[in-house]
């Protein structure tokens, strides 16, 4: 296949905006009343930003010159108080495979280059947000090992 992952660079944000897209268009699928249609949900300002950022890291899987998968990190520290130990977390805010790319071990790539990423850094572990309604996606991130540890819920008023 000649899959290569590597960090993401500032020519490759119009090659990402098709799988920023397709994870913006999913949440405005399952959650019209939190998220509204934008075609470009990640701004190029923005993008430059996270890559500027020493605590925000942005790994691209590619096939030859073609982008196919993108995962989207962020280290967190969280500071001790009187209920909470202090730990360093590394956060992945988004994980896409191309539609055409999928179930191709891409994914499963990526999220294995960031956990050995994190290893590098010393966290004490990954950590995400996974819509209930991605069935799929919480059955893959089970598969590569990870579980629940706790729950957000509300009430629609």
């Amino acid at each position: 296949m000649g899959l290569e992952i590597r960090n993401a660079s500032l020519t490759d944000y119009e090659s990402l905006l098709p799988l920023f897209r397709q994870v913006h268009g999913f949440h405005v699928e399952v959650r019209p009343d939190l998220y509204k249609e934008n075609d470009t949900p990640v701004e190029r300002e923005f993008f430059e930003s996270q890559l500027a950022d020493r605590g925000q890291h942005i790994f691209v899987a590619s096939i030859e010159a073609d982008i196919v998968g993108v995962i989207v990190t962020k280290e967190e520290e969280i500071s001790e108080n009187s209920f909470v130990k202090a730990r360093k977390v590394l956060i992945i805010n988004s994980l896409c495979v191309a539609e055409t790319h999928r179930k191709m071990g891409i994914g499963k790539e990526l999220t294995k280059y960031a956990f050995d990423f994190a290893k590098e850094l010393g966290v004490e572990s990954v950590e995400l947000g996974v819509s209930e309604e991605n069935a799929s996606a919480i059955r893959f991130y089970e598969l590569m090992g990870m579980a629940t540890k706790s729950r957000k819920m509300e009430i629609r008023l």
